[in-house]
């Protein structure tokens, strides 16, 4: 057994829990800064909106510790593989309905007159028992943790410690009826807010129904149903109609297809013998049979889900800003809320039971639920409005920079063009297509597929690619070049250019030209469309950055909305120009190749096609269009937009009514249970503010 250096840290473990029973997104933020205090943990990730906690930890005794702080966290329990998409909420149903019925015999009694103050306080006392019996188990749950492992002032101070003491305080002061209230409304919101919540976590769960649960997997003349996870490259699988495809695949027979699980279109979609189809699409043609592309775990509805639920670790701006702002905030008013009780009556009369009422009020409308809950419920609801429409967004925080961009440039070949090439014309020696689809296949440029099935009788060895220009290799005993103009001036090779706006691959052999061969490729039918549409959702300026000629480049943007094209860059001249891009406005840049990711990584936000762009381009992105679809482009910057005007409106709105019924308790024209009601009602209108992001976008 090998020991560890001195000083050489522990490896980490990874761990992904799964929970359920956590309806408050500030106990969220709690969790998570008492795991990430545990020694030997060195990232916690609490996912309040997935129900998943997400730990790194370098010991096994660190793991166990986080185990029983999150068993012990409230009414948290794990679970064992995903969680439950809907929950029955009996337990809190049942409480509200028998506290209902002794409050409002209560409330009648007391309105009437007449009756004895012991009955109604009996009855407002069970009312309050029967709301706030959790709330109380809790707060002895939260100071048994607070001093079991060291004192952790934060367990103390979560909103059930709040609404119980300002539920107590007001039947000490002789308040039985706001005492009661007080959990009555308070329980209530908690339920209306978990039904809320709850309902966006199944408008995102439903994404999993785009995972195929089985498929049929075809081996000779015998057939057997398979989980998808089974298959792998190359298995045959038959689809019938109303099948999913399972994996990535690519079909042997043509069908139609519904796509509108991944790229949000209605419509049906005709698919040829030879194209690909995405896991996620469903069968609306008749049986067909399919060859698996990639494995279950690496197709489009893999990354989709993957990305989806990772989304919530890559946090915007105003969600750094609410943690923050609810870690310091609850202490302060807290704090501000005992100095009113005890210091404003030593000078007004040593009333300490109106201004103990006061600072009751105070700590009941302090609550920081409504911020804490509806700003991540809002990014949280783009992800997944995003994801409807076929766009993957890996994070919040790219929502935000989506919706400031200003300049967006776009790559040629794969992205404004269809980036499927074939071979036009041939000119020079007939063996020149042959030499050159031998160099060819060795090649991971998307010109070079223009040459698949191009039979050729020779073998390119010792091939090298050329970044940006082309391929040399050995064929027989001779120097081959494959290559751009460029190359072949570069090499001093004399060759006369063809006038022609296709893309031209010149072939020569020791130093001599031997042919040249014209290559085309279509503009996408949406490209033209989908950049006007940026331009009216605000884009000032479209860039076309390209490493191709002029003249082919400007025969591409011709019938564009193209504002200004840089034609023949080398890969590092890109960000280059990506740079001085950025000077007038955040840039969007989407890309589809290897060659694209230097650029990426300058921009502000970076889109990949992810069913042409290449692995590279895809990771180094931050959107991916997952049907390669540019129309997708301008409804992901509406969304972007939407989803930033929602979480400031809910931000100041939610500042605003909080600073207003502060300063009306300060007057003393607060009642308690109004405090309660206009807390509440704060919570379920930001709330449900956010979930308007659910509706379609257009």
């Amino acid at each position: 057994m090998m020991k560890r250096e001195e000083g050489e840290q522990p490896p980490e473990e990874r761990h992904v829990l799964r929970i359920r029973n956590l309806h408050c997104a500030n106990c969220a933020l709690e969790m998570q800064e008492e795991l990430a205090e545990i020694d030997g943990v060195t990232s916690a990730q609490v996912d309040f909106l997935n129900q998943k906690v997400t730990l790194s930890c370098t010991t096994e005794a660190a793991y166990k510790a986080c185990i029983r702080l999150i068993t012990h966290f409230d009414r948290v329990e794990i679970v064992e593989g995903a969680p439950p998409r809907a929950e029955r909420h009996t337990a809190e149903i049942v409480s509200l309905c028998a506290a209902a019925v002794f409050f409002l015999p209560a409330l009648i009694l007391q309105l009437v007159g007449g009756s004895s103050e012991w009955l109604i306080f009996g009855l407002y006392f069970a009312s309050f028992a029967a709301a706030g019996w959790q709330v109380v188990l809790s707060f002895f749950k939260n100071v048994f943790s607070a001093f079991r492992e060291g004192f952790r002032l934060s367990l103390l101070l979560d909103e059930n410690t709040l609404m119980l003491i300002a539920a107590v305080g007001a039947f000490a002061l002789g308040e039985t009826m706001e005492g009661a209230a007080v959990m009555l409304l308070y329980q209530l919101g908690e339920l209306l807010q978990a039904l809320a919540v709850g309902s966006s976590r199944d408008a995102i769960g439903k994404l999993l129904e785009m995972k195929s649960e089985s498929c049929i997997l075809l081996k000779g003349d015998s057939q057997r149903e398979v989980s998808p996870e089974e298959l792998t490259a190359g298995d045959e699988i038959l689809l019938r109609r109303g099948d999913k495809v399972p994996a990535d695949c690519r079909l042997l027979s043509g069908s139609q297809f519904d796509t509108k699980s991944l790229t949000g279109e209605a419509y049906l979609r005709d698919c040829a013998a030879g194209e690909e189809v995405l896991a996620g699409f469903v069968n609306e043609g008749n049986a067909v049979q399919a060859e698996v592309l990639r494995p279950a775990s690496e197709s489009a509805v893999a990354k989709i889900l993957d990305m989806v639920e990772n989304a919530a670790s890559q946090k915007a701006a105003p969600e750094k800003f609410i943690t923050r702002f609810a870690r310091v905030y609850t202490p302060v008013v807290v704090l501000l809320a005992l100095c009113i009780a005890v210091i404003p009556p030593l000078f007004d009369g040593f009333d300490f039971a109106g201004w103990i009422m006061t600072a009751l009020n105070l700590l009941v409308i302090s609550c920081p639920c409504a911020l804490v809950i509806s700003v991540p419920l809002t990014y949280f609801s783009g992800v997944g409005s995003l994801a409807r429409i076929g766009v993957l967004a890996k994070g919040a925080v790219y929502l935000d920079a989506l919706a400031r961009v200003k300049v967006a440039a776009f790559d040629k070949t794969g992205t404004l063009t269809k980036g499927k090439f074939s071979v036009a014309r041939t000119h020079g020696q007939e063996r020149a297509l042959a030499i050159a689809a031998a160099l060819e296949r060795k090649s991971s440029h998307p010109l070079a597929r223009a040459f698949d099935g191009i039979p050729s009788a020779f073998l390119a060895e010792n091939c090298t690619e050329i970044a940006g220009m082309g391929l040399a290799a050995e064929v027989g005993s001779k120097q081959v070049l494959v290559g751009s103009e460029r190359l072949m001036r570069e090499r001093g090779i004399s060759i006369t250019p063809l006038k022609t706006p296709a893309s031209v691959v010149y072939v020569a052999e020791e130093g001599e030209p031997i042919g040249s061969i014209e290559i085309e490729d279509a503009v996408r039918e949406d490209a033209a469309a989908a950049l006007s549409a940026l331009k009216r959702e605000g884009v000032r300026r479209t860039v076309m950055l390209t490493g191709d000629t002029p003249d082919r480049a400007e025969a591409v943007v011709k019938d564009l909305p193209v504002d200004e094209v840089y034609a023949g860059l080398l890969p590092m001249q890109k960000p280059e120009r990506a740079a001085a891009l950025k000077a007038e406005g955040a840039l969007l840049y989407v890309g589809d190749g290897i060659n694209d990711t230097p650029v990426m990584t300058v921009s502000d936000v970076a889109v990949s096609m992810g069913k042409l762009g290449s692995d590279a381009a895809i990771e180094a992105s931050d959107l991916v269009l997952v049907s390669d679809s540019l129309s997708a482009l301008p409804k992901a910057l509406r969304t972007a937009k939407k989803t930033r005007r929602i979480v400031f409106e809910n931000i100041a709105f939610s500042i605003a009514v909080k600073a207003a019924f502060m300063i009306l308790s300060l007057l003393h024209l607060m009642p308690l249970w109004l405090a309660v009601f206009a807390d509440v009602g704060v919570m379920l209108l930001a709330v449900l503010n956010s979930l308007r992001m659910r509706a379609k976008i257009r």
